[in-house]
């Protein structure tokens, strides 16, 4: 575990200081005004913006070049490794799937995650219709321009409880030229990517496309990227328009989480599969502004979205052979009793014989979600009684239609632990106590909302920012095979907010903040609500009573930022923060888990996520480096009794019992991330980072009962090398020391598939089995390439 404070307050200190000083010793040839001046958006739409220093937050960029740092570029690499108070967590065990967690607030693509931040692609919020999950794998990186993460506030929408990740894409004016890059290398990776910008003054294009393949590393864990971004601008006058399109067709295999004492027998082994996702998208924007005057602007945008995934998930089962009766020799439900039968009211053979051979079910999902709306904002910077002021105004209209689809087949589980294609279909209608097979529902969502924003400095050093938004979200839900999904849900909440930025020095700024966000439920969440009829996760819904409430989350936030030179190390700058966060959640909602992969969604009172964040970061023409510190202590608030049969604490019901203070599972406390760029030459850059990172609960152990998920420090190092103004080289050794860690661990059930390492008599909860999964993280790996501009 990483000691945190007595350290951080002392290099705080130093680091106050060192702006003084430099504010003190400030001379005409180190004026501060010819730095450059960092903007930060007020809104998701692109076109407008603040100086950062008044802004009552701790906002974080990466540029395109921060995402290229380590060769080709990589968001999440980039996220993970140069971010403060941003980790990673493998749930799906696939490079291009992660969930991505901001001071404890996830933005995942598993279907079930509570989502806590909104994520915006050129102004559009792309959390998906269905879950509001985030699919990282549906954009290339490398048409990335800029990339900002902002703490809680409500101009950005439903889901930003923690923040917002705002992705501001290239086009022809910002990213003019061209080059292409082929790569590779360990678990047969071999990727190859090009792009291209160029304007006429007046036109722009720019074009990007990615394709990569995979093997994974583990077993069963290939993927293939096929990604697209294209941009069409128009730059005339005091109008400007850019019609972009993202395009992606991937197949991804993720194995997920693993018993520790099958890790124990070979790391790269697997529990159930196939675990497959394919996304498809069909992406369209249309964003614009137009300055009528010096003062006055219009910016909207409107959109159509296309998402299709399907899902295949190979799990255990709950179906067994039947006990007695007419049963013997058919497959019945868990209790051993009511037939399992086919939709033509068949029933289905003992695949089983006798419980002699492992069972198990391949669960089929498939959504299909087409959306479409827009946002129109005005944007005024007209100064008031003399002061500089920024105000804007807007409302957004969004509106998506899903179809999900869920079917259960039941198979055998060879030696590969891999559920066989029997096309036996399982059909259990609703209305029993058991979950429900196939499902057939349609939702559609309709979001409104309207907001504004506006910084009045009532000093030059003093700028004061009141926003608000309201929300309103329509969630309808039609069971297209009975009745028991159907139903309608609205939730509706104003969320204000207010900041603080003062300008102590012309170097050092402080500032202060309160704000408010909501997220409603989802549709499946709605629908996977009910404790006596647990769902299968994500495949399966059962049922909408009771009635889930809305999230709301209260945030405070403090903070000083600065800078200052050192001229004894360089000609460089060094810039800093440091940052006191507390998110205060009611009603939020969490999904128990009754096993491995059946679990339902409640409301559970009261959660908290507070910390410190601390960063510095250095840059001269040679050498560049950061260092970033944070602690999120996520916690339970309200006491509760949860669900959690593989907990060797539960009691006799399978229950734990959490206590207020006791730590959400998933979310380390501390991480401490450090890296650094070195040109030995001109054209030869090295380069490493390394990442420490604290220890983190089970999911499942809420009651903190159980030895953590052990805490792991990870190396990377990486090199460029221009062999000419054209061609450059770059290498990439991940994982650098082969650290043997896991950054994400669930409870589950081992027994029952002939699993390596599980003795093969074991029994539920029985002597010698250990219910802890972990999703392991990979060895060491190395990858190689060539850019070459044109």
């Amino acid at each position: 575990m990483l000691s945190p404070r007595p350290p951080v307050i002392s290099l705080l200190a130093l680091m106050v200081a060192a702006s003084a000083g430099a504010w003190g010793e400030t001379s005409t040839e180190q004026a501060p005004d010819t730095e450059k001046i960092i903007v930060i958006g007020t809104t998701p739409l692109p076109g407008t913006g603040i100086d950062i220093d008044k802004v009552a937050g701790n906002p974080q960029t990466l540029s395109a070049a921060d995402i290229a740092r380590e060769g080709s570029p990589s968001v999440i690499g980039a996220l993970s490794d140069q971010l403060g108070s941003v980790n990673i967590n493998d749930d799906l065990d696939n490079p291009f799937q992660p969930d991505i967690l901001y001071r404890g607030f996830e933005a995942s693509p598993v279907l079930g995650t509570p989502q806590g931040l909104a994520v915006y692609q050129n102004g559009v919020r792309i959390n998906e219709a269905f879950g509001d999950a985030v699919n990282w794998d549906l954009f290339p990186d490398i048409a990335i321009d800029r990339l900002d993460v902002v703490s809680a506030n409500p101009v950005y929408g439903l889901n930003a409880l923690g923040g917002a990740v705002i992705l501001t894409m290239k086009n022809g004016f910002t990213a003019e030229g061209g080059d292409a890059e082929l790569s590779g290398g360990s678990f047969g990776r071999r990727s190859a990517t090009a792009e291209f910008g160029a304007n006429s003054g007046i036109f722009g294009v720019y074009v990007a496309a990615r394709a990569l393949d995979e093997d994974g590393w583990r077993e069963f864990s290939p993927s293939a990227l096929r990604q697209l971004y294209g941009d069409f601008s128009v730059r005339s006058g005091k109008l400007s328009l850019d019609l972009s399109y993202t395009g992606a067709d991937n197949r991804l295999f993720g194995e997920s989480s693993t018993p520790v004492q099958e890790l124990a027998v070979n790391r790269a082994l697997i529990f159930t599969t196939p675990q497959s996702n394919f996304n498809q998208l069909n992406f369209l924007t249309l964003n614009g502004t137009y300055a009528a005057t010096e003062t006055l602007s219009v910016q909207g945008d409107v959109y159509y979205r296309a998402f299709r995934q399907s899902v295949v998930n190979g799990n255990t089962t709950d179906f067994t052979a039947c006990t007695g009766g007419s049963g013997l020799g058919f497959l019945c439900q868990s209790d051993g009793l009511t037939p399992a039968v086919t939709a033509t009211g068949t029933m289905i053979p003992d695949i089983s014989k006798g419980g002699t051979i492992p069972i198990g079910e391949n669960d089929f999902e498939s959504i299909h979600s087409i959306g479409a709306g827009g946002t129109l904002q005005a944007t005024s910077t007209a100064a008031i009684f003399g002061h500089d002021n920024h105000f804007s105004i807007g409302g957004t209209f969004d509106r998506a239609s899903t179809g999900f689809e869920s079917t259960t087949e039941l198979g055998t589980i060879n030696s590969a632990l891999a559920v066989g294609f029997s096309g036996f279909f399982d059909d259990t209608p609703e209305n029993t106590p058991f979950s429900a097979t196939p499902v057939n529902l349609g939702a559609t969502n309709t979001y409104y909302g309207l907001y504004a924003t506006d910084t009045f400095n009532v000093t030059p050093e003093l700028a004061v920012t009141a926003s608000g938004r309201y929300n309103v979200a329509q969630v309808d839900l039609a069971d297209r095979l009975g009745a028991d999904l159907s139903g309608q849900n609205r939730y509706s909440r104003f969320n204000p907010a207010i900041g603080f930025a003062y300008k102590i020095l012309p170097d050092l700024t402080g500032y202060a903040g309160y704000s408010e966000t909501n997220r409603a439920p989802t549709a499946s969440e709605i629908e996977c609500s009910n404790p006596l009829i647990p769902c299968l996760l994500p495949s399966s819904l059962a049922s909408d009573p009771p009635s889930l409430r809305q999230v709301v989350a209260h945030t405070y936030e403090t903070g000083l930022r600065g800078k200052f030179a050192l001229p004894e190390l360089g000609d460089g700058r060094v810039s800093w923060n440091a940052s006191l966060f507390r998110t205060d959640v009611d009603d939020d909602i969490y999904g128990v888990a009754t096993s491995l992969s059946t679990g339902f969604f409640e409301n559970i009172g009261a959660t908290r996520r507070q910390g410190a964040e601390l960063g510095i970061r250095y840059a001269d023409d040679r050498v560049s480096a950061y260092a970033n510190y944070s602690y999120i202590d996520a916690s339970f608030q309200s006491a509760l009794t949860l669900n959690s049969p593989q907990n060797p604490f539960a009691d006799a019901n399978g229950n734990i019992q959490v206590r207020p203070g006791d730590q959400l599972p998933g979310i380390p406390q501390q991480r401490f991330k450090l890296g650094a760029d070195y040109h030995i030459v001109t054209d030869w850059v090295v380069g490493a980072s390394l990442t420490l990172v604290g220890d983190e609960f089970y999911r499942g152990d809420e009651s903190n009962q159980l030895p953590a998920v052990p805490g792991y420090a990870l190396t990377n190092l990486h090199s460029t090398y221009q062999v000419t103004p054209a061609v450059q080289l770059f290498v990439t050794v991940d994982n650098v020391f082969n650290a043997q860690y896991a950054n994400f661990g669930v409870l589950g059930d081992p027994t029952g598939v002939g699993a390596p390492g599980i003795p093969p008599d074991a029994t539920t909860d029985g002597p010698g089995v250990d219910n802890r999964f972990l999703s392991p993280a990979p060895p060491i790996a190395a990858y190689g390439g060539v850019r070459v501009k044109f």
